[in-house]
């Protein structure tokens, strides 16, 4: 996509690995100057207690052909964004893409037990990581935002608002904050309108995270050797699918016709041309209701 975003500063909080790492790299290949925020960084761990750091997302940015500048915050706390937020605004007096990204939740999960077996402090947790971050950082972030037109929020998801009505989502703490997410997004959108600026919900599909690959014991490299104990992870799509599609998004000076939406990378693709990093273009939501769901043998012919 060249150097269409040249010129433009992206918030990306929650940037230390997966679709938030991914992310700022395209947004860096468009020619962005991205800040990535995250509480791991060398020499201090999160409580997801791995190896990824914002300092090497930002330094992925920089290699990529943007500007990557790494601040540890932790979004839950109000002061740390007030400060990441006036810092933007010292050094840009802009901010022209927000990609709420922040979760964390990832391996938090008891995904057998139902609500009353779950432990509630930990299901409470999630929710905070969740919803109360996002929140939080828009809470901050948007005078800044929507101080020049054209202003973009991206809301990361798991799900499409239509998935995600009709399909209970494992756990009953996943499924309330992947549903709120959308909700999000599109309180967001109402509020932004007038103001020139557009939000949305955006979700990948199945994604190869580090965390997803780990789970599989597979590398970007050689992740088709999963296809063996799960078949249908066939349709899965690298990070950088949905990074695209921010880039996309953000690079459309008629995106406001998407305002309070919930769009998948899939759908995206379709729509403005790019592809994921092995020249396909994974329909992962259509994909699972149309197979996976249906209970199907894995096929993805006419899904990618």
């Amino acid at each position: 996509m060249g150097q269409s975003l040249k010129g433009k500063i992206a918030l990306v909080a929650g940037a230390t690995r997966g679709a938030g790492r991914a992310i700022a790299v395209q947004l860096g290949a468009a020619g962005a100057t991205v800040y990535v925020t995250g509480r791991s960084v060398r020499g201090r761990r999160s409580e997801i207690d791995r190896p990824e750091t914002i300092e090497e997302t930002a330094e992925m940015v920089n290699a990529a052909g943007g500007e990557g500048i790494a601040v540890q915050v932790d979004h839950l706390e109000s002061e740390q964004v007030r400060a990441l937020v006036e810092r933007v605004d010292r050094d840009h007096g802009r901010l022209d893409v927000l990609v709420n990204n922040i979760w964390g939740g990832e391996l938090m999960f008891s995904w057998d037990k139902p609500l009353w077996e779950h432990d509630l402090e930990t299901g409470l947790r999630i929710l905070r990581l969740a919803v109360d971050t996002h929140i939080i950082t828009s809470h901050h972030a948007l005078p800044l935002l929507i101080r020049n037109p054209g202003g973009l929020v991206v809301e990361i998801n798991d799900g499409t608002a239509d998935y995600n009505a009709e399909h209970y989502r494992v756990s009953f703490f996943y499924d309330l904050a992947k549903t709120s997410v959308n909700r999000l997004a599109f309180a967001q959108a109402t509020e932004l309108a007038s103001h020139g600026a557009t939000a949305v919900s955006l979700t990948p599909g199945w994604m190869r995270s580090e965390i997803m690959l780990d789970a599989y014991g597979v590398t970007e490299d050689n992740w088709r050797d999963a296809l063996t104990a799960q078949p249908h992870f066939a349709i899965s799509e690298s990070p950088s699918y949905v990074g695209r599609a921010v880039v996309a998004l953000a690079a459309d000076p008629g995106v406001h016709r998407w305002n309070g939406q919930s769009l998948s990378s899939g759908q995206l693709a379709k729509v403005y041309g790019f592809t994921d990093i092995d020249g396909s273009r994974p329909d992962a939501w259509r994909y699972m209701v149309e197979v996976q769901d249906a209970g199907k043998p894995a096929d993805v012919t006419g899904y990618r």
